[in-house]
């Protein structure tokens, strides 16, 4: 199977976890894509949507899907996205699209995170795909000198801007050993918004797509 065949096969057993009357969160990415087209086909059953970027909220209504403020929606039963990388302890790395604010936001107030991933995302130790932080401009340089000092390689994301209007670091060269760790410790440098990381608040759920079908594993 070609990756985007198992990108759409991962995204296609998450509507499994739809249900009627549900408001579901919604990520950002080309495997979340597959999900919105798939989410398509059953919105009847859907209350509404809230989505972790303008993109994802954007290809929710040309599909007439309803989208929702997530003040309005309060909180919610589950968010549905993909990763850049996790691990079978279910640690992610997310923000290679630049949504990770607003994705951290959305599974933060949901009830359960069900990942969906392709089996190239499965690493033993995260740190290979660089790792997004995004930051206030005028804090640039204070928090990439912050980011060597704990021992990683900010490159500047050239020519991009978050939906929120702030720039990204991608982090090279690090070997995550204790994501949950360094999640508090970037989150802990003044200028950051939010960093890459979900190990705090990882997946519940993450089903992986596998030439022999989706894996599940729970966390």
């Amino acid at each position: 199977m070609s990756q985007d065949e198992l990108k759409k096969a991962s995204a296609e057993a998450a509507l499994e976890y739809v249900k009627s009357g549900m408001i579901v969160g919604v990520g950002t990415g080309s495997t979340a894509n597959y999900f919105i087209d798939g989410l398509a086909r059953i919105k009847s059953k859907l209350d509404g949507t809230v989505a972790s970027s303008e993109a994802s909220a954007e290809r929710l209504r040309g599909h007439g899907i309803p989208v929702m403020d997530l003040n309005s929606a309060g909180e919610l039963q589950l968010y549905i996205d993909g990763a850049d990388e996790t691990t079978r302890y279910l640690h992610l790395i997310k923000g290679g699209g630049g949504a990770l604010t607003r994705e951290k936001i959305v599974a933060a107030a949901s009830e359960k995170f069900v990942c969906i991933a392709d089996d190239s995302k499965l690493v033993d130790v995260l740190g290979n795909f660089p790792l997004p932080v995004e930051v206030i401009p005028m804090a640039r340089s204070y928090v990439a000198r912050e980011i060597v000092k704990l021992g990683g390689q900010p490159v500047l994301r050239e020519g991009f801007t978050t939906d929120n209007g702030n720039v990204i670091l991608d982090i090279n060269n690090m070997s995550i050993i204790d994501p949950v760790d360094l999640e508090t410790k970037l989150d802990h440098i003044t200028g950051i918004v939010t960093n890459g990381l979900f190990a705090r608040r990882g997946a519940d759920i993450l089903l992986m797509a596998t030439s022999n079908g989706v894996e599940v594993i729970e966390a």
